[in-house]
């Protein structure tokens, strides 16, 4: 029946947009052994289908895992053992504020949890990012066409997230389960490419030759290929890092015949196949999937998108079956990840799998040495970074000749390279730092050889080459065309294989590792002289480029952070380490009080970042402890940022007032600070979308008897009358709050009739109520106004927008006449 199908389809449109919609359904029907009855031509595909599906299997069905071990620098393990499944949701967030990623929102899955209870964002799988549904334009109408028209003219997606997040790992799971036929099985030939691996292209070259340099075996089935392109998905990962830029609002790639790619033969640039391709200008019918940090999405913003997914990371429960998975020993991955959910800094990076990559490679060996003591387990992320690069040298098995002055000269390279914002070495970069790239150093940098080696020259004809896996492979023939440099070399010779023109580029495990090298060079410095002057001008910085650097050099002024570096690399130089504290010393008193601007309150929060990584706290207590005000208003504050502030309230002799309004420190940031917020006199919340959960937090601190908040702001935090016996109840226990601000909020007559009840309460000292604009009505008129004749305290109270009606009026007019009423002024 299949063969019949397949042979009428050509000529009845209907039936193939019936086989089409079968397939769209995960189901082949060149599956069911039909090749027999099928043409050559169909054959022949179906037999390279086969194969290729095969090829990607054997590439992506392991996972490299880099450790700290040279004997066994790379682990490799089964995909499927090892992939967690990331939260992504089916939106995304352009980051245009400039942001190192290791203080990416971890509030963003606390925002998430939210938004998707209330069905404002989606989840999305890996096998959805096809799916007509998540496409743009979200109204009922447009969801209906899309389903039952799917467009002609293919689809493009576009995945985002921070570095580290597992957008690569998330590419290689999706092509692995289309070639173990798992998902996407309405995509006959899927195409992966990486732009680092674009990159290496300098000379101009057509989709045709893109493919073949991949799989060689298309050769004889491209010409099909191009005219089923709605069977063709194209991959390209990590856009971020291409070294083109590719002009979605160029009019002139339409227009200039050296850039109108819409031929699979035609030779353009590669930043001109790829634009042609996600604009379904190049084979038009074709998906294309492509990935980007966050903070290059711009970059996409006028192309031809159907579908944008943002990758959040690890959520709840799969931050813990990542330890689980990484760790064989269940017990140790239960004890470690018990201590980074106690430790509120390394739990916030837990979002990001290369930081729990880091803390497991860092706090793994605590736990599996038996008379290892419990108290030296890092707890800041400077002593974090501190043991990960201490493990290098431990496992290293074999004397390091001098190994001080080989990590100050690679921290020299690696200062230079944050100042550039360059995280990619060469061979010019280690010789320019008397480095060689010998055994001790892999144990630093990533050697990127298997991936962006070299191009190769074939003399006669101008041929590429490239070398991958220690094969040579042909490239593209590029006679008449303008050539790379390598291609330049040794015309004479048939083929170069020399190692002397291997292109071979290294690159730190994570930015972070980098900014952490950096750092512990500052103290093994033979000419601290200018060190102070240095620390100045990278502070003035106000892109961010310095921010971790810097807090990483104050943290290793903390001889807990710096020991265990000292124990192979020597002492750190005292002088150096006076200097530090010193400029921590000089920053803070300089920012103290300047909270004017947005600029003074983010260099204030850095400063009390070095306070916290020094963990110094004599340091602090001359630094901040006289401090009574810390005014944060509408800076965004992480989850990290409020554990921090928790640290420096504490160390303060008294507060006064604190300013959080407008920081979004959600339920999360909350938590973080409110084992200290009792100690303030005024305490500003507003706009920080604490909801209910919240409440319930913040209700424990204002029923402590030690409790000082005299003054209390909530409005606009998404509250209801579920919050309200919480707030009740404090209202009765509470001896000092004498202002509450609920202004904004969805409290609702449930909500007011508890309020009311409480007022009741002769423990009640408010004197203040706002309840501005909370849905109330004539309902809770009767509640309020029989409070107000009882309760002797309150003399403001606010009440306008809200609907009470003429009756409602009516009853607080009464009660404004008795004369046990103390109400002076009612809005």
């Amino acid at each position: 029946m299949w063969d019949s199908f397949v042979k009428m389809q050509r000529g009845l449109p209907k039936l193939d947009k019936i086989l089409e919609e079968i397939k769209d359904l995960d189901f082949d029907p060149f599956d069911m052994n039909t090749a027999r009855g099928l043409p050559e031509g169909a054959r022949q595909l179906k037999d390279v289908q086969k194969k290729h599906k095969e090829v990607l299997r054997v590439q992506t069905e392991r996972l490299k895992m880099n450790t700290v071990l040279i004997k066994e620098k790379v682990k490799i393990f089964q995909l499927v053992n090892r992939y967690t499944d990331l939260t992504m949701i089916s939106t995304v967030r352009y980051r245009t504020l400039v942001e190192h990623e290791l203080l990416a929102r971890g509030r963003d899955h606390e925002e998430w949890r939210d938004k998707h209870l209330r069905r404002e964002l989606e989840k999305i799988q890996s096998n959805q990012l096809f799916k007509s549904s998540f496409s743009q334009g979200h109204s009922l109408v447009n969801k209906m066409k899309r389903l039952l028209h799917q467009p002609k003219s293919g689809s493009s997606a576009a995945v985002s997230g921070v570095r580290g997040i597992g957008k690569t790992t998330m590419v290689q799971k999706i092509v692995y389960d289309w070639a173990t036929g798992r998902i996407y099985q309405n995509f006959q030939f899927v195409s992966g490419f990486k732009f680092p691996d674009l990159n290496m292209i300098c000379c101009k070259i057509n989709l045709r030759n893109l493919i073949l340099d991949q799989y060689p075996y298309f050769g004889k089935v491209l010409g099909q290929l191009w005219k089923n392109p709605e069977q063709l998905l194209f991959i390209f990962d990590g856009l971020d890092e291409f070294k083109d830029s590719i002009d979605f609002t160029d009019n002139r790639r339409n227009t200039e015949p050296h850039s109108k790619c819409t031929d699979p033969e035609f030779q353009c640039g590669v930043s001109d196949v790829v634009y042609s391709l996600i604009q379904h200008k190049l084979v038009p019918g074709c998906s294309v999937l492509i990935t980007s940090r966050s903070t290059a999405l711009h970059l996409l913003e006028k192309a031809e998108i159907s579908v944008w997914a943002e990758i959040l990371g690890l959520v709840g429960d799969e931050r813990k079956e990542f330890f689980n998975k990484f760790f064989e020993d269940q017990s140790v991955a239960s004890a470690i990840f018990k201590h980074v959910e106690e430790n509120e800094i390394l739990y916030t990076m837990c979002y990001n799998p290369s930081y729990c990559w880091i803390l497991s490679l860092s706090l793994g060996p605590f736990f599996t040495q038996f008379e290892t003591k419990q108290q030296q387990v890092p707890k800041t992320i400077t002593q974090l970074y501190s043991y990960y690069i201490y493990n290098i040298p431990k496992n290293h098995g074999r004397e390091i000749e001098d190994p001080r002055n080989v990590l100050r000269n690679l921290g020299e390279m690696a200062i230079k390279g944050v100042s550039e914002k360059k995280i990619v070495f060469r061979n010019g970069d280690l010789i320019q730092y008397n480095l060689q790239p010998f055994q001790f150093l892999s144990g630093f940098l990533m050697e990127l050889l298997e991936t962006d080696d070299s191009l190769r020259r074939d003399s006669r004809n101008c041929r590429c080459w490239r070398i991958r896996d220690n094969k040579v492979q042909g490239w593209m023939n590029t006679a008449g065309q303008g050539c790379c440099l390598a291609c330049c070399v040794h015309p004479a010779q048939h083929l170069v294989v020399s190692d002397s023109l291997c292109s071979v580029v290294y690159t730190f495990p994570h930015l972070t590792i980098q900014e952490f090298v950096a750092a512990q060079a500052q103290f093994l410095t033979p000419d601290p002289g200018k060190i102070r002057k240095f620390f100045h001008e990278a502070h003035s910085k106000d892109d961010g480029r310095f921010e971790i650097f810097l807090r990483f050099v104050a943290g290793l002024s903390s001889s807990q952070a710096a020991w265990p570096l000292e124990e192979f690399l020597g002492p750190f130089l005292h002088e150096v380490t006076c200097e530090v504290i010193d400029w921590v010393k000089e920053m803070v008193g300089k920012q103290i009080g300047k909270t004017m601007r947005d600029a003074s309150k983010r260099n204030l929060l850095n400063t009390l970042h070095y306070l916290f990584e020094s963990q110094n706290r004599a340091l602090a207590r001359i630094t901040v402890g006289s401090v009574e005000t810390f005014k944060f208003s509408g800076l965004r504050l992480t989850p990290i940022d409020c554990v921090v502030l928790s640290h420096v309230i504490e160390l303060c002799d008294s507060v006064k007032q604190i300013d959080l309004e407008s920081c979004l420190i959600q339920c999360e940031g909350l938590q973080r600070l409110v084992s200290v917020l009792h100690r303030c006199q005024e305490l500003s919340l507003q706009k920080n979308n604490l909801g209910d959960s919240g409440i319930e937090l913040l209700s424990a601190t204002l029923r402590n008897t030690a409790c000082k908040i005299q003054r209390l702001r909530l409005d606009n935090n998404g509250l209801t009358a579920s919050c309200a016996e919480n707030l009740a109840f404090t209202l009765t226990a509470n001896q000092s709050l004498a202002l509450l601000n609920l202004h904004e909020n969805q409290l609702g007559d449930l909500g007011v009739k508890l309020l009311s009840k409480a007022m009741t309460n002769p423990n009640c000292k408010l004197q203040s109520l706002g309840l501005s604009n909370n849905a109330l009505t004539d309902s809770c008129a009767k509640d309020l106004a029989s409070a107000l004749t009882i309760n002797q305290s309150l003399t403001d109270l606010q009440l306008r927008p809200n609907n009470l009606g003429d009756t409602g009026l009516k009853l607080l007019s009464e009660v404004l006449r008795n004369p046990n009423c103390k109400i002076q002024k009612i809005e």
